[in-house]
């Protein structure tokens, strides 16, 4: 679920996620603390009261409420926020976990945040709360590496195709329609036409649909999995190839 307002230039957001397992507030504020390393690979962290990419201050935060079962930053300034307001808490209660950022105001005007900033942070949060979630149990029954590769080598050879009837088969072409390609049928149904022929979808590992960045994401790292020989790409966009 994931649900956005606005309110005299603040911006609100709420993203939840299905867990199995009680979580304390103390929890909550490490696993997000984790989970921003992990995700930026150290370049982002929560560190002396702030959210930081190095020496700069992101989004400051006041100090902590930690509860029974939630915490909760009020929001003090950085160089993301117009100043001082809003405040930012996760809440674990019957059975979900809740990420909500509530009277926050954007030093980037609306048009740009919403394009940018916004963005970056729906999709941070949700791959925050997927991590949450874990990948077990699985959403369903794993398809194995050679199903996998059967569905790519379809898909590829429709990429190929297309290009062909659109002229010379440039690289750049090909590789433009299968960003699109892969993109669109990934946010849309998690079918391409080669998971079609295989029986295959891709989800994220509460079972949802990808969101497009969740996608965009999977398929820019793609190379990455190529490279180390192991789905890189699903464990940082916390997806799942199943079939059906």
């Amino acid at each position: 679920m994931r649900v956005v307002t606005w309110d005299d230039g603040r911006v609100s957001t709420v993203a939840s996620v299905a867990v199995t397992a009680p979580l304390s507030g103390a929890a909550l504020r490490g696993a997000y603390a984790d989970s921003l390393r992990r995700l930026t690979r150290g370049l982002v962290q929560l560190r002396d009261g702030a959210v930081r990419a190095g020496p700069v201050a992101l989004v400051r935060f006041g100090a902590p409420k930690v509860t029974r079962n939630a915490v909760d930053w009020p929001i003090e300034g950085g160089l993301l926020a117009r100043g001082p307001g809003g405040r930012w808490r996760l809440q674990a209660s019957a059975g979900r976990v809740e990420a909500s950022l509530s009277g926050y105001r954007p030093a980037l005007p609306r048009p740009l945040y919403l394009v940018t900033h916004l963005q970056v942070h729906q999709l941070f949060t949700r791959l925050f709360l997927l991590q949450v979630h874990g990948r077990e149990p699985a959403p369903g029954t794993r398809a194995s590496a050679e199903e996998r590769r059967r569905s790519a080598a379809v898909d590829a050879a429709l990429c190929f195709t297309v290009a062909g009837f659109t002229g010379r088969r440039r690289l750049r072409r090909v590789l433009a329609i299968a960003f699109i390609y892969h993109v669109v049928c990934w946010s849309t149904g998690g079918r391409t036409l080669g998971g079609l022929v295989t029986r295959q979808r891709v989800v994220a590992v509460d079972g949802s649909r990808l969101t497009p960045a969740q996608s965009l994401l999977r398929l820019s790292l793609l190379p990455a999995s190529w490279i180390a020989r192991r789905p890189i790409h699903d464990e940082m966009a916390s997806t799942e190839v199943i079939t059906d």
